[in-house]
């Protein structure tokens, strides 16, 4: 029974130390994250960079219909200094093709958007582009203010 107990801390242990790993990279990772989206605003806040010129983009390519068509349809934020800007997605299939675009303010959509929609812009703001996938992590930035609903 003892040797059992033993066990069991011994395997508790080890977990525990796997998780407080696991989440010292990730505090490491969005310290760094956060460390260079900083870095990007001083350069704004000393007037090194014109605050009305497009300077951030990322784009997204994506299979929206699920069709054998491979990842044709892609969602591309741009946007300023300011954060000002669009976002802009083709819905792309076999037989049809459908354009949005959605306007973004002060670096959050004024619409809902997409999660790909929402990985074009995160990676935008941060600098993270051109080409970024679903699969790269990036911050959340308290997620989008919305006004309307999505088109």
């Amino acid at each position: 029974m003892l040797v059992a107990v033993a066990v069991a801390g011994l395997v508790a242990g080890v977990a525990g130390l796997s998780i407080a790993v696991v989440a010292h990279n990730r505090v490491n990772q969005v310290v760094e994250e956060c460390a260079e989206a900083l870095r990007r605003q001083l350069k704004v806040a000393s007037g090194a960079v014109d605050n009305q010129a497009l300077r951030d983009l990322a784009i997204v390519h994506y299979d929206a219909l699920k069709e054998m068509s491979g990842h044709r349809s892609f969602s591309l934020a741009l946007i300023n200094a300011a954060g000002d800007g669009i976002v802009v997605s083709s819905i792309n299939g076999r037989t049809e093709t459908r354009t949005y675009a959605k306007v973004v303010r002060d670096g959050h959509a004024i619409e809902t958007l997409s999660p790909e929609e929402d990985q074009a812009l995160r990676a935008a703001r941060l600098g993270k582009g051109p080409v970024v996938t679903m699969d790269d992590p990036l911050p959340d930035f308290g997620g989008n203010r919305t006004t309307s609903a999505q088109t």
